[in-house]
């Protein structure tokens, strides 16, 4: 919880954003953790961190792997979902009308964490336009700061500030302009997971999961990749999970592939039922 909901800059009273709380845990994929904690650091008085983006399919656990590296520093977290209509003030301060001809200046999470000196979580970002992110061109390069043109202030970076943008590698993006491009390095592509990675990330979700479901769904999605198909650990824990639950509700007396073939389709739909294992 803030001490301080409310902070001054040049006069302007800005109220602040609370941080996330999500219970997650990163599991494998070691690599990935250890070049985005790299990327962070400043390893002299002149250095300055880099701005990471993180590139993988939907569901690959490109948030997760961000807030598990804010957490192993111990930082707060602002997660901040960009979508196409994200406007630069969205991601700035945005003017809230407060009682009779009065404006409350609210923060948003990004501009919290550069005010508290935490780490800002960029959510899919390549889905905003050109024009959002050019709001923040100046916080991306050695400037680090912004220019909120609705509150009329100019707000620096804490130094403990830090910053990730997460991306999905699929055609509903709008394509970066170079110039954010270059200030959002390095890229670090998350993959798909080995088979006992994925097996731990979905023991981990549902630690109650039954053995048998954990490792059909395991199996079922590393025919998936194999084939280049879409399908993510995320869709595996949403089959898991209703397959579970239609075997509580029918208090175990449903045959066993019958109602993994079910959570399949009514997650992913008929096709995917060419990934099911024949065992």
């Amino acid at each position: 919880m803030l001490l301080h909901m409310v902070v001054e800059i040049e006069g302007v009273p800005l109220h602040l954003a609370h941080p996330d709380e999500l219970n997650v845990t990163w599991v494998g994929q070691d690599e990935a953790m250890r070049q985005l904690l790299a990327a962070w650091l400043v390893v002299d008085p002149l250095d300055l961190p880099m701005n990471p983006r993180l590139l993988g399919k939907p569901g690959v656990g490109k948030t997760t792997l961000a807030y598990a590296a804010a957490k192993r520093l111990g930082r707060e977290v602002y997660i901040m979902q960009a979508t196409v209509d994200t406007r630069p003030e969205d991601l700035l301060v945005t003017p809230v009308i407060e009682g009779e001809k009065r404006l409350r200046y609210v923060a948003s999470p990004l501009l919290t964490a550069m005010l508290r000196g935490g780490i800002a979580i960029l959510d899919e970002g390549n889905r905003m336009s050109e024009k959002s992110w050019a709001s923040l061109a100046p916080l991306l390069d050695n400037r680090r700061y912004v220019e909120s043109l609705v509150a009329g202030i100019k707000i620096r970076a804490h130094p403990l500030f830090r910053m990730v943008a997460t991306m999905n590698d699929d055609a509903s993006t709008f394509d970066l302009p170079e110039y954010i491009h270059s200030r959002l390095q390095p890229q670090i592509v998350i993959e798909f997971p080995e088979r006992h990675e994925e097996y731990a990330i979905l023991k981990e979700n549902l630690p109650f999961g039954d053995e048998q479901i954990l490792n059909y769904v395991t199996d079922f999605l590393q025919q998936a990749h194999s084939a280049d198909e879409r399908y993510t650990v995320r869709d595996g824990i949403n089959i898991a999970r209703f397959a579970t639950k239609l075997i509580h509700a029918e208090a175990g007396s449903g045959d066993f592939r019958s109602v993994l073939r079910t959570a399949v389709i009514e997650t992913l739909g008929d096709e995917a039922l060419r990934y099911v294992p024949l065992r």
